[in-house]
């Protein structure tokens, strides 16, 4: 695994998302009202958009989520997997803060 430089952690506003392209792949970055950071693939698996990103940040039961701007289907932040339909599922990076600077994995 290896780690990519993304952005400094003030460049995510809380409880919005952002996209970058890591390693030639679209991540949905997220931070949450309690200062967690999230990183999801950015497609939709049920729109075959590049939307997650630009989804609405929020909860459910306690875990985070982002819900999809389009079809409205909910992802966990932390399994990628879809609330509303378990058998669907997207990726999900590693992500650590080094100092203010935000990172994710990818695999080599």
């Amino acid at each position: 695994m290896s780690w990519v430089d993304v952005c400094g952690y003030q460049a995510l506003e809380p409880e919005r998302g952002v996209c970058a392209l890591v390693d030639g792949r679209q991540v949905a970055l997220f931070r949450t009202h309690d200062g967690a950071v999230h990183a999801l693939g950015n497609l939709d698996p049920f729109s075959g958009a590049y939307v997650l990103s630009r989804g609405i940040v929020g909860s459910r039961k306690g875990e985070p989520t982002v819900a999809s701007p389009l079809h409205k289907q909910v992802f966990s932040l932390v399994t990628g997997h879809c609330l509303d339909e378990p058998e669907v599922a997207v990726p999900v990076y590693p992500v650590r803060l080094d100092g203010d600077l935000v990172q994710v994995a990818v695999r080599v």
